[in-house]
């Protein structure tokens, strides 16, 4: 078996968040691997430049929609027949202490992270069923896992943890119809929001990368090739799993 199970010549994917920070990274990842890759984004000025670099298609998508998700899906079979890989890395995150989280900044956070998610899985997943195959890839978190310190971020924390159990769910239904639903967590990982608070709370950053026992942040382009991996027959036997990315972590 050579390096070929790890292509995804003439595969359509779909990535949305894609726009900026690790989404992009993935989308040029699979875009190397061989694949056409549609760029999901609600930012149009970021998510067409993603377009540009990776020779794509950009889709205007809010992921919190559930009738744009649907359309959205149904404009990509309609002009490419199919959708071979879904990847669902749209999400954000909110600092509040819970006591003073208000019942919109709740929704919001869980309704882009973890709704947002179920929306995409749901419709492509009902187009990979038709077809009898498919990969969908949804980013999590080691938050999903573990409680970050010392920031308070339950949102994110919960919803996280939510995309880890619905993968687990959407893969036991779907196993024996030829989809395959796995997760990837990053740990932290070196992106504008994360060299924001490098900046602006260092002792918060210094914190976290005295936790990581490698000793520093992710690079987002490192996620790029696990994604490539799920997405393709090297991860044929692969689905319900969530792969860690994050330094070492959570083994302490």
């Amino acid at each position: 078996m050579g390096t070929e199970v790890f292509s995804l010549q003439d595969k359509v994917a779909l990535v949305t968040g894609a726009g900026q920070g690790i989404g992009l990274e993935i989308a040029k990842a699979l875009r190397s691997a061989g694949a056409h890759v549609v760029i999901g984004e609600i930012n149009p000025e970021t998510g067409k430049a993603a377009a540009e670099q990776v020779e794509g298609d950009f889709l205007p998508l809010d992921v919190t929609d559930s009738a744009a998700v649907a359309d959205g899906v149904a404009r990509i079979v309609a002009d490419h027949g199919r959708i071979d890989v879904s990847v669902h890395n749209a999400g954000m995150v909110r600092n509040e202490p819970a006591e003073e989280m208000s019942d919109e900044s709740w929704r919001r956070v869980v309704g882009l992270n973890l709704d947002g998610v179920f929306y995409c899985s749901r419709e492509v997943g009902k187009q990979m069923l038709a077809q009898g195959a498919g990969s969908i890839i949804n980013i999590a978190s080691m938050s999903g896992m573990i409680s970050n310190h010392p920031q308070p971020q339950v949102s994110y924390n919960a919803s996280k943890a939510g995309v880890i159990m619905l993968t687990k769910s959407l893969a036991g239904e779907w196993a024996r119809r030829g989809v395959r639903v796995n997760s990837i967590s990053p740990g932290y990982t070196g992106t504008d929001l994360l060299l924001g608070v490098q900046n602006t709370q260092p002792e918060w950053f210094n914190g976290w990368m005295e936790q990581t026992p490698m000793g520093r942040a992710g690079r987002p382009e490192e996620l790029g090739p696990v994604a490539v991996f799920l997405a393709s027959e090297a991860s044929s036997f692969v689905t319900g799993s969530n792969v860690v990315a994050d330094g070492g972590f959570t083994i302490w």
